[in-house]
């Protein structure tokens, strides 16, 4: 070897050294859609619902790329693949069925298809009248191709390769157009200048996560007068909840409450001999003497016994228990005083209480989690949902976890799903967006909104978009409830009756799961407690006689409202939702669809006075363009009539202040109108 040569080939080495890539591809995927904050959280879906992804490919010159998609739920030792088309601009799409609970794993793959584009130039040398000479030297290639491919095919397939092998030396150039043939190459062709993306994962959360109705309720108010009453008593009230048309009971916290600085009627400092105090104030004594905690029921309600006989007629009737984790403490916990390093502490070495100054919060103390002992604390705290899954519970409401460590809540449900994925947790963090945004991420299957606070057309529509049109959409799961026992909207204590009409049918169809505090709303009450956005005789503080049987609530109105969103799949779904104009900013419109179910709501968002509204629905996109006129139901009024046009005249009124229509799409519904059906469906 000459100096000169040896010389190269030290620099060629020093360069390689230096940062060559060790292997690299002419391939390159460019993007994944959906991911979030590329792969590090998985995206979310519930059992029944496809997984749409759009991956953008690109590979330097001209050639034609072959791109799939390869899926498998976790516990599933084989991998499934899937062909993505290309759908222009460089992009590829593919999608999976989300078919049990669970988490998926997907990747991308791909790689150039010589063959594809050995046929494509082919196709152009025929159209373009080369020579018979230069066709069959052409076919010679092509052939050549055909020959790799069948190295990896089974038997039947490698006979037909080996019959176009044959067609091809032939000089039979129409055998080498058809599409057979290339989609048989391509599935035994070689790999070349593969690459592929990184592994991704999509959560399949329960039917539950998306589409419930929870249904909010003291026990201990459940009996007919104004005593304490137990879960004997409120399981008694089951059957009508249940006729009402919910699928979940959400219980507020059912522990002892402490006895030392328990809070009075409506928060006062000091409690009145019989007052029970805030169920949040979690820990008090026992019937034996002793104290309990977040595994006690609290005596009153007959224990850990008439619990669980309530549980199981719940579930006789398909109703899901939920349970409220409140992770905080009254002065009576047992962690107290064993556990005092849990906790905050004064200098003079006291327990330190809740508060946000200037208000004081005297009968909570809040954990500390930086405590040197955080590994035993965070194992408790996990057992406490541990000990009510056994229990027969696996729906939760998390009291403010917002104001609790991340890392905690990432681990605690990542290991609680371990052995029990069915979990369904709801934040209920009131928030920054951005701290509601990532405990959604980590782990909470559903989450509170600011739905009670969005009143007007404009702030619903933009919300609406925000959460069910944008990424977030991919990860955060809003259950929107109009009120709760923290919650009395202006927006109700003015609009009364019609007010509570329209906010739950906006709740209850805007999105596919949402719930509500549910004694007050259905009896209309709007009594608010002077200066503060929360109920007067506050049921947090005091117990409560309601009359379960009151035929003049809004229990007629809510079981049809239910009804209609049982009855119709399209309201099941919460990432379908289009809005419509009205040319009135007094009255909303927005349409649903999945499949051949189209239904559009119409809401009047003033509780005052009629309002007419003229709505405009674009029915080429819509599947409903065909006829010159089609047949519209109204379920909320059970009413019919006949639609012509895209523009239709609504009237509604404080009595009647929404409308929602089920709509018969044109038969070729599903396939007519391919970019909105995808939309809608994804």
């Amino acid at each position: 070897m000459s100096p000169s040569s040896s010389s190269t080939s030290a620099r060629n080495a020093s360069a390689q050294d230096a940062g060559m890539p060790k292997s690299w591809s002419r391939v390159v995927i460019t993007s994944v859609h959906p991911t979030i904050d590329d792969g590090r959280w998985p995206i979310k879906r519930a059992v029944g619902e496809r997984v749409e992804i759009t991956a953008g490919v690109i590979v330097d010159s001209h050639e034609a790329l072959a791109v799939e998609l390869v899926h498998r739920h976790e516990d599933d030792d084989t991998e499934h693949i899937s062909r993505m088309p290309f759908t222009g601009n460089d992009e590829f799409v593919g999608a999976f069925d989300v078919t049990e609970i669970g988490r998926y794993l997907y990747r991308i793959r791909a790689w150039i298809n010589r063959f594809a584009t050995w046929q494509d130039q082919f196709r152009r040398r025929v159209e373009g009248g080369e020579s018979q000479s230069e066709i069959e030297s052409e076919l010679k290639a092509g052939a050549a191709l055909l020959r790799k491919a069948a190295e990896n095919a089974p038997e039947d397939d490698e006979e037909l390769i080996q019959a176009h092998v044959d067609a091809f030396e032939n000089g039979n150039e129409q055998a080498a157009l058809g599409d057979e043939i290339a989609e048989l190459v391509r599935r035994h062709a070689p790999h070349e200048q593969q690459t592929t993306s990184a592994t991704y994962e999509a959560v399949a959360d329960p039917e539950l996560a998306r589409s419930a109705a929870w249904y909010e309720f003291f026990p201990r108010s459940a009996s007919d007068t104004k005593e304490h009453a137990t879960f004997d008593e409120a399981a008694e009230r089951l059957p009508r909840i249940k006729e009402m048309g919910f699928d979940i009971v959400y219980l507020p916290p059912i522990h002892p409450i402490g006895e030392t600085n328990r809070k009075g009627k409506d928060n006062a400092p000091e409690a009145a001999p019989g007052d029970p105090g805030s169920p949040w104030a979690i820990g008090g004594p026992l019937e034996d003497g002793t104290k309990g905690g977040h595994k006690s029921v609290h005596p009153d309600l007959g224990g850990i016994d008439a619990f669980d006989r309530f549980v199981e007629r719940a579930n006789e009737l398909d109703l899901e228990v939920a349970l409220d984790i409140a992770f905080q403490t009254s002065p009576d916990h047992p962690y107290i005083e064993d556990h005092p390093e849990w906790f905050y502490h004064r200098p003079d070495g006291t327990i330190r209480y809740a508060e946000n100054p200037p208000k004081k919060y005297q009968d909570v103390h809040p954990i500390n989690f930086e405590t040197e002992d955080w590994p035993a604390l965070w194992t408790e705290l996990k057992s406490i949902f541990e000990f009510w899954i056994e229990h027969d519970v696996t729906t939760f409401r998390v009291d403010n976890p917002h104001t609790k460590p991340f890392a905690f809540w990432q681990w605690c449900l990542s290991e609680l799903r371990k052995d029990t994925p069915e979990l369904i947790v709801l934040s209920e963090a009131f928030t920054r967006p951005k701290t509601m945004y990532s405990l959604a991420k980590l782990g909470f299957n559903n989450s509170y909104t600011y739905f009670a606070w969005r009143n007007s057309k404009r702030e619903l529509e933009d919300y609406g978009k925000e959460l069910f049109h944008s990424e977030i959409a991919e990860y955060f799961r809003p259950n929107f409830w109009p009120n709760t026992p923290d919650i009395l909207h202006e927006e109700l204590v003015h609009g009364g009756r019609p007010a509570h009409k329209i906010r739950f049918v906006l709740a209850a169809t805007m999105s596919s799961t949402y719930g509500v505090y549910g004694p007050p709303f259905e009896h209309v009450d709007n009594h608010q407690r002077h200066g503060r956005e929360e109920y007067a005789q506050n049921e947090k503080y005091e117990i409560r006689n309601w009359d379960w049987d009151d035929p003049t609530s809004l229990q007629p109105f809510i079981s049809r409202v239910n009804w209609i969103r049982n009855e119709n799949p399209a309201l099941q779904q919460m990432r379908n939702i289009r809005f419509h104009d009205t040319q009135n900013p007094d009255v909303i419109a927005y349409s649903k669809v999945k499949g051949s179910n189209l239904v559009v709501v119409v809401v009047s968002l003033d509780p005052h006075h009629p309002q007419k509204g003229q709505l405009q629905l674009p029915g080429d996109e819509l599947g409903i363009a065909s006829r010159p006129s089609f047949p519209v139901h109204d379920l909320l009024q059970d009413a019919r009539y006949t639609w012509r046009g895209d523009q239709h005249f609504l009237r509604l009124t404080p009595d009647a202040p929404a409308h929602i229509f089920r709509i018969e799409r044109d038969s070729s519904g599903e396939t007519a109108h391919p970019v909105y059906d995808r939309l809608v469906h994804a």
